[in-house]
């Protein structure tokens, strides 16, 4: 019987072997309409400073620990489907991240234990509402605006994506953000050790693990998206995501 997506194939704890099986109907991914990767993942937990360059472009310390926050659910949308700005904020943001799907339960695992969770990787780009970002000392209001956070298309397991990856992310043909992941403070198995010694992690949670500089708020002056501007984040190996601004 076959599975409505990502997020339901992973609560399966044969989900590898059943997506090796797999021989359903096929179709020309070229021209999809992707919904998010997992639609209702059961938490997604943000990364903030967690690439050398951003963190520096912020005037911040190297930190320490992880920077973590939520985003919710009804903040996800598919990997060609139109970012919405709600005219309640003026100051939008873009921040390509390389997201990681977990495949199996983790609760207080060292990081060898925690590499073996990871389902995959995917791509993600946490559009932030900077204006109200900042209107507190705590991110979340500005992180989980309704329908702003593209995710997808695919998940790319960890055998067959690799471990470091070009990221990309470009506004209107013009590119703002290149790293790679290898300027990570905290890599994958780092983060999932660290997380899941707070809670337990389940299959089809999201981490996005942070953004590299070239954000629009570093800019001089400031840069921000606004209604018809095209995004673009991708990652070698992993996909892209593809999403226009719009204003509802």
């Amino acid at each position: 019987m076959g599975v409505s997506n990502v997020g339901d194939l992973l609560k399966d704890p044969g989900w590898r072997q059943v997506a090796a099986d797999a021989d359903g109907r096929r179709h020309d991914t070229h021209g999809l309409d992707y919904a998010s990767l997992t639609p209702q993942p059961p938490k997604i937990i943000c990364v903030g400073l967690n690439y050398r360059t951003h963190i520096l472009e912020s005037g911040s310390p190297i930190p320490k620990h992880p920077t973590l926050f939520a985003k919710f659910a009804p903040a996800l949308v598919g990997a060609f489907d139109d970012i919405e700005l709600s005219v309640a904020a003026s100051q939008w943001d873009w921040e390509a991240e390389l997201g990681l799907v977990i495949g199996s339960v983790a609760h207080r695992l060292d990081e060898t234990e925690a590499a073996s969770a990871i389902a995959g990787y995917t791509v993600v780009n946490d559009i932030t509402a900077r204006d109200w970002q900042m209107r507190t000392r705590e991110w979340l209001q500005g992180k989980t605006f309704a329908r702003t956070t593209p995710i997808g298309p695919h998940l790319v397991t960890v055998d067959e994506a690799g471990t470091t990856h070009g990221i990309r992310c470009s506004v209107n043909g013009e590119l703002m953000q290149k790293a790679d992941t290898g300027d990570l403070v905290f890599g994958p198995a780092a983060l999932v050790s660290y997380i899941s010694t707070i809670l337990p992690l389940q299959p089809g949670d999201v981490i996005a693990t942070g953004t590299p500089g070239g954000v629009g708020l570093s800019q001089t002056p400031p840069r921000f998206l606004s209604d018809g501007d095209e995004v673009i984040t991708w990652i070698e190996g992993v996909g892209e995501c593809r999403n226009t601004c719009r204003t509802p």
